[in-house]
């Protein structure tokens, strides 16, 4: 990953990483907050070695004392002095434990010892210091070998006696709430990263690169209320869903020019990734534009065409293929516009022969002959076999990813599977993105819907008729299409 993709995960994932510093702040505070306050005195004792007058032995006596600091630093923690210190001060304390509270150490080139006591009561710490500085002072002089005089060779003097501290040295505060900080933040940069790696849901387009190369013609921003509406085209013609399906249909006029399918399906790796919802809205979109559409509902598994548009859905693709009804008596127009629909009729006991079957191949070469533009919403590819049996027939297939839905290896064995019966697909569409992924920033454009504000001098366009009262499409195709003619296999209803 490039540092780019870095902080893209970590803006991503921010709520994580939030969290765990947050967390990892709190522990720390209340690590710090149950704390017992530990106080530190610390005693200095100066050690000398009374040798000779001369410069020689001055020298030698300070070389002596110099290599000796550090034993005497090992001897101030040693029973030696511990023990009498117990006694002298009466602690109710084990000598492990009073080990653990004394500290010494030897400034760097210097014969100066200083003796650290730590304690939860300043005063204990003070008393315990100065007592250890003292047992120290003549358990080094038992053992150091006397002068031919019978003096003692090494002297410790008390250069700064301790005293009972006013604030406590732990817990520290201020570096405990830092040290929290940071290892919350480093671990939760760690965590969302992990998480970006583990990850193997569909949330982009960066994502949906990482499995397929093929154009990605669309993206449908997010409406937590498409289950209410899902029909947005005529619901909410000018809101962002909209826009995002006129985008769609732009793209896809554009694909194939030199030989655009007139049949396309319009299929999933796997359920509720909103592939009808896109193929009602897209079938509109195309029919607004002044195509002549038939949307044809062949999931013959979980049909919701019929549902989704409010049409009826005992009769039609299943009662034709059976040979029971016409298509002229089953077709359903939508709203007085040039899209037609043909629901699923009754769900047969076997869906993927009768979508296989030479009915089927019959009546698609018919629909294609008849309309500009043929949309098959189809089942998904895979839990059953029908998309792939109907995009051999049909001459594109379009595939709806849905974002926080399908992991990489559903689409990409869905698009192996299509590949594997030479399917032609035409491209991807990106479903319930999120709306800042799309760039919505809101610039303040607002759509009017009251015809009573138009401009009077702008004429209303010409509406045609034909006979029976319908409205027909428009004299003008999209790019793409072909132009409309009229439908002469329509009944009168």
């Amino acid at each position: 990953m490039e540092m780019r993709e870095y902080l893209l995960t970590v803006r991503k994932r921010w709520a994580t990483v939030a969290l765990i510093t947050l967390l990892a702040t709190a522990g720390a505070l209340g690590v710090t907050l149950l704390a017992t306050p530990q106080y530190e005195a610390t005693t200095r004792l100066f050690f000398a070695v009374q040798a000779g007058e001369s410069v020689s032995d001055l020298a030698q006596g300070s070389s002596f004392t110099e290599k000796q600091m550090s034993s005497y630093a090992q001897v101030a923690r040693s029973p030696l002095v511990l023990e009498p210190v117990i006694d002298q001060l009466g602690l109710d304390v084990e000598l492990t434990r009073l080990t653990s509270m004394v500290r010494a150490t030897v400034p760097l080139n210097t014969v100066i010892l200083e003796v650290t006591a730590t304690s939860s009561d300043p005063d204990q710490a003070a008393l315990i210091a100065n007592a250890v500085g003292v047992q120290l002072s003549e358990t080094v002089s038992g053992l150091s070998p006397e002068r031919p005089d019978g003096s003692q060779a090494v002297l410790a003097t008390t250069l700064t006696p301790a005293t009972a501290p006013e604030a406590p040295s732990s817990p520290n505060a201020k570096q405990n709430l830092a040290l929290g900080l940071l290892f919350g933040l480093a671990l939760g940069v760690g965590v969302a990263l992990l998480r970006e790696s583990l990850d193997t849901k569909i949330r982009s387009e960066r994502d949906l690169a990482a499995v397929s190369d093929r154009s990605l013609l669309g993206s449908i921003v997010f409406d937590p209320e498409a289950s209410t509406h899902p029909v947005v085209m005529q619901d909410d013609p000018h809101g962002q869903r909209a826009e995002s399906i006129r985008r769609l249909r732009t793209n896809l006029q554009f694909v194939d020019i030199a030989d655009s399918p007139h049949s396309i399906v319009v299929t999933s790796s796997v359920p509720a990734e909103g592939k009808t919802t896109t193929v009602v809205n897209l079938a509109i979109a195309l029919a607004d534009a002044g195509s002549r559409v038939v949307l044809v509902d062949a999931d013959l598994r979980r049909p919701s065409v019929a549902r989704t548009m409010g049409l009826e859905g005992s009769v039609g693709l299943t009662t034709v293929l059976i040979g029971r009804a016409e298509l002229s008596d089953v077709v359903q127009p939508w709203n007085r516009t040039s899209l037609d629909v043909l629901t699923t009729g009754q769900i047969p006991p076997n869906p993927s022969e009768l979508l296989g079957s030479h009915a089927m191949a019959t009546l698609l070469g018919q629909l294609t002959q008849q309309y500009d533009v043929v949309l098959i919403d189809s089942a998904p590819l895979l839990p059953v076999a029908d998309t792939v049996i109907l995009s051999k027939i049909a001459g594109g297939t379009l595939m709806v990813v849905g974002t926080d839905r399908i992991h990489k290896d559903e689409l990409r064995s869905a698009l192996e599977a299509l590949d594997a019966v030479d399917a032609h697909v035409l491209g991807l569409v990106l479903n319930k993105v999120e709306a800042r992924e799309m760039g919505y920033y809101g610039y303040g454009y607002t759509y009017s819907t009251d015809r009573s504000q138009k401009d009077p001098a702008i004429p209303e366009p010409p509406v045609a008729t034909s006979a029976r009262g319908e409205v027909e499409s428009s004299a003008v195709a999209a790019p793409g299409t072909r132009p409309s003619e009229p439908l002469t296999t329509r009944r009168a209803r």
